[in-house]
């Protein structure tokens, strides 16, 4: 139900938070490695896969071997030749029971750690010890954390100096030819690529294919590195999925020729990758890196997943692709297709299959997130004022649905492009019932933080279809400031970036100073203030206006773990004047901050101590750092 016309239901109704989705990030199902035990394996037979019959067994003595000597790693002095040296006889003893340790819960976990040490000779005879059992290993619960950790070693080892030619002629006299490290990463993606639909399908050993199609594109996604690390909440799990930070590295060519066949493996069976949970984050993941490295063969396949999709049979309202939209696992990659989507090729998109649809699809549980990214990839005014014109009537509608997802990304689009800005700050005032008296617009920022209406906020009940109320601003002093909420946070930081942020930053001045302090506390919040301080769109008189209000706030913003960052960001771009006056403030209470966790380290940053008794040195040294931040200024200017 929406929040259009007054009456007392409506009026006292909340903006649901975030629209949870009910599931994961994408390529979210990695079981946590270590410590965090690992889940228990599929069985053998519905695999296809039989596990060795004499599967070799990790003694207790070997095992506390291999961990004191982990630990004796970690002591050892960082000098390279003596760390090298037992790195090299460490692994050595590795070899003999590579596998055993591999699929042993606990020597899994060490194994992973010494090859984050290995030089490129003794992880190729690791590599290639575990080589004759690599499917079994791949699709191990705790073996596919080996396979993955050798193969995120590559940007290391790619980019080290080649070793001295006659170790490895004493090495091939000893053992036979030892193979090298590309020639073992071809031998892995060869495998693959005759099973690999296997590979795909399995729990564990898609992740060894994952891993593989980053390390042949030379790209290492940030997302799936840190997959295994503690689950994060869904909009911080969403905001890294559209946001994805990378790392590239060269490789040879001959990896990108492999790379190219293992996307020509996904249209052979394209159907199961868009259908099949498990299957699909690979091909996810292959979107993103041929979008990097191979953009034609991305288009292509972005092409065949459109096509397949398309000719299913037709839904009720429109296009076949509007039941996949809101099918849990080929939306996310229609999500990711729309992420790597050409712009032509976006907006035919659009005009095919989404326009006319979108008050739907903004209202449906699933597939308004891949709304959301259709908005995140907008970059054209032309696409955007078509989707403007047909959306914005039901933001409020969206947001009293619980989708304030789909809200945000249209103001950061908005913000983006660089159209519609003020239309859309409009809808705002008025989805959150402070548009009209005019008085109410100066508790937008509250507002819009909490995600919270006009008369929610502040309590109020008004019958249907009476005059709203002026805003009254003792009241509003006197509330504390409800809790901000991530969407709400985005929200305030893309207006903050808008060409015009004046009715937002005028919204944020009226706050009294324990309002923005609880803002500037808050973990949410106090990116706002990161905001107020790089915006190109705030002059500094209007950071001055909003920041002064915290004056006599500083000792308590020291000592908190947001707040004391956000002093520290107030404290690098404040002129001598502006120093003086905190360092002045937080020198009344020099005891407390230098007990306090966070204060201590704002103390140090301040050089409270010199400020207290040898000012004129203090001021010297602050002048000169002012002066140095000028030059910079003026040379990055230039």
């Amino acid at each position: 139900m929406g929040l259009g016309p007054r009456s007392v239901h409506k009026a006292r109704r909340q903006f649901p938070g975030a629209g949870r989705r009910g599931r994961g990030a994408p390529c979210s199902g990695r079981p946590p490695p270590g410590r965090d035990g690992c889940p228990r394996p599929p069985a053998a037979a519905a695999r296809g896969e039989q596990a060795p019959e004499a599967l070799p067994h990790l003694s207790p003595d070997a095992l506390g071997y291999f961990r004191r000597a982990l630990s004796a790693l970690k002591e050892a002095p960082d000098a390279a030749e003596e760390r090298d040296l037992m790195v090299r006889n460490i692994l050595k003893e590795v070899e003999a029971q590579a596998l055993a340790l591999a699929t042993n819960r606990t020597g899994s976990e060490m194994l992973q750690e010494l090859l984050g040490f290995s030089p490129l000779k003794p992880l190729c005879r690791v590599w290639a010890a575990l080589r004759p059992k690599l499917r079994f290993v791949a699709c191990h619960r705790c073996g596919v954390h080996v396979l993955q950790s050798a193969l995120l070693q590559l940007p290391r080892l790619l980019s080290s100096p080649a070793e001295a030619e006659e170790e490895e002629e004493e090495e091939d006299g000893k053992h036979g030819p030892l193979q090298t490290l590309e020639e073992l990463v071809l031998g892995l993606a060869s495998e693959v690529s005759d099973d690999f639909l296997f590979f795909c399908g399995d729990t564990h050993g898609s992740f060894v294919v994952r891993t593989l199609l980053q390390v042949l594109g030379g790209t290492l996604l940030e997302s799936e590195r840190t997959r295994s690390r503690a689950s994060q909440s869904s909009e911080t799990q969403r905001t890294s999925a559209r946001e994805c930070k990378r790392t590239d590295f060269e490789v040879p060519k001959t990896f990108l020729n492999h790379l190219q066949d293992l996307s020509a493996c996904f249209l052979k069976d394209i159907a199961v990758f868009i259908t099949d949970k498990i299957s699909s984050f690979c091909l996810q993941v292959a979107l993103q890196i041929l979008h990097y490295k191979l953009p034609q063969y991305c288009a292509h396949l972005c092409d065949a997943i459109i096509d397949y999709l398309s000719s299913r049979n037709s839904s009720a309202d429109g296009s076949p692709l509007l039941l996949f939209l809101r099918d849990q696992t080929s939306s996310r990659l229609l999500e990711q297709v729309l992420l790597v989507l050409e712009p032509a090729r976006l907006q035919r998109l659009f005009e095919d299959h989404f326009q006319g649809q979108l008050h739907s699809l903004a209202a449906h549980p699933i597939a308004n997130f891949p709304l959301q990214r259709l908005l995140n990839a907008i970059t054209s005014p032309e696409l955007l004022s078509l989707v403007f014109e047909e959306l914005s009537p039901a933001l409020e509608a969206v947001l009293a649905q619980g989708h304030p997802g789909v809200v945000v990304a249209l103001v950061e689009a908005c913000r983006r492009v660089g159209t519609h800005q003020a239309q859309v700050l409009q809808l705002l005032l008025e989805a959150f019932h402070c548009a009209e008296p005019s008085s109410r617009q100066v508790a937008c920022a509250p507002l819009f933080a909490s995600l919270l209406a006009y008369e929610v906020y502040y309590e109020l009940t008004e019958e249907e279809g009476a005059v709203p109320a002026e805003h009254q601003e003792e009241m509003a002093a006197a509330r504390a400031l409800r809790e901000v909420t991530v969407l709400g946070s985005l929200l305030l930081q893309h207006l903050l970036y808008f060409s015009n942020p004046g009715l937002v930053l005028r919204s944020l001045s009226a706050l009294t100073g324990p309002q923005l302090l609880a803002l500037a506390q808050s973990p949410a919040g106090s990116h706002v203030f990161d905001a107020i301080l790089t915006s190109p769109s705030v002059t500094q008189k209007q950071r001055r206006r909003v920041l002064k209000t915290l004056k006599g706030q500083y000792v308590a913003l020291a000592c908190s773990r947001h707040g004391s960052r956000v002093l520290d960001a107030i404290w690098s771009g404040a002129a001598l004047g502006a120093r003086k006056e905190i360092a002045a403030e937080l020198g009344e209470q020099n005891q407390q901050l230098i007990q306090d966790a966070f204060g201590h380290h704002v103390a140090r940053n301040v050089a409270l101590t010199t400020f207290l008794k040898r000012r004129a040195t203090w001021e010297q040294e602050q002048s000169a750092v002012a002066k140095r931040r000028q030059a910079l200024n003026s040379i990055l200017g230039d």
